[in-house]
């Protein structure tokens, strides 16, 4: 029930996903969700009288509306009915819902978002935190790293990801006060640990894993993605502008095609929400039905691979180690 396009493009999202042979359980209100199954898909709805607003508070609401869609949903995880929960609604709600319904990872003291996003060589970079936590200590950086290195190891099969600390340079001193602090805790952890890097070199290969605070992180996605849409949207605009510009791009179609396929945020499905005992991905606001695809694709995905077990028995060496 949650996002700009929502319910139309979380059943069409669904019902593609049903299509393709993943087993998808619809949980909201059933007098607006069934209409839209089409004939024929086997697409089973669990009805959820209660919706969280993108404006409500998000721990009040969630307390106060126990029958919630997204708490309904986060139930029917914690009771092993559903490997995990996609949801393109309210972050801050999703949250909540996993703390209360999932609980906390031992050793985690501060979920975080995670997502994948396209690098210029070719691969794939690992981000989080990108918005759970806007404040963070030092501390929760290096949880992120872990956490980081986990969803790497998991969900791209790699066995020893790059870890990379966001900052302005990687000299010796550069940063803040709580990069510089990080830097010293994340060299303590079994990790593949690269030191401070800047986002270009990240993005250009430098590293697998990206770890920075949540209020940066939110911000640099959203730069990503708005930067994708304003260099698409320039590039046609000057194709346009001349008959020779629009010969070359019908000469070029299938090289566009395959730019847009690799700069738009659908094909990377949503956030993981990393820390909770249960797989929960967090899509996009203004998901359409292909966002919607990929990013129950990327749910099924993960918990297949056992992210949550293998987070789990990461934390746990982590924290014998230390003890």
């Amino acid at each position: 029930m949650g996002g700009d396009q929502a319910p139309g493009a979380i059943v069409a999202g669904a019902v593609h996903a049903v299509r393709a042979g993943l087993s998808v359980l619809l949980v909201g209100d059933e007098a607006q969700l069934a209409p839209l199954i089409p004939r024929g898909v086997s697409l089973p709805i669990q009805h959820a009288a209660e919706v969280i607003g993108m404006d409500e508070p998000p721990v009040a609401a969630v307390r106060r509306k126990k029958g919630a869609s997204i708490s309904v949903a986060l139930q029917a995880v914690a009771e092993g009915r559903a490997a995990g929960a996609v949801s393109c609604g309210s972050t801050g709600a999703a949250m909540a819902s996993a703390l209360f319904r999932l609980g906390r990872i031992p050793g985690v003291s501060r979920p975080g978002v995670s997502a994948v996003v396209p690098r210029v060589d070719g691969g794939q970079l690992v981000l989080l935190d990108l918005g759970a936590n806007v404040d963070c200590r030092p501390e929760h950086l290096a949880l992120f790293a872990l956490m980081g290195h986990c969803y790497a190891v998991a969900g791209q099969g790699l066995t020893a990801p790059r870890i990379g600390l966001l900052s302005n340079g990687h000299e010796a001193g550069k940063g803040n006060e709580q990069v510089r602090a990080a830097e010293g805790l994340i060299r303590a952890l079994p990790v593949n640990f690269i030191g401070q890097i800047e986002p270009t070199e990240a993005f250009r290969g430098g590293c697998d894993v990206l770890v920075c605070d949540g209020f940066v992180g939110n911000v640099m996605l959203k730069t990503v993605e708005s930067t994708a849409e304003v260099v698409s949207r320039l590039l046609k605009e000057e194709i346009v502008r001349y008959t020779a510009g629009r010969l070359g791009a019908w000469l070029l179609q299938g090289a566009l095609r395959r730019f847009r396929k690799r700069t738009d945020y659908a094909e990377f499905g949503g956030g993981l929400l990393l820390g909770v005992k249960g797989v929960v991905v967090i899509g996009h606001g203004r998901s359409d039905s292909g966002a919607v695809f990929g990013a129950i694709q990327q749910a099924s995905q993960l918990a297949s691979h056992g992210i949550v077990a293998q987070l789990e028995q990461t934390m746990a060496a982590a924290s014998a180690a230390e003890g």
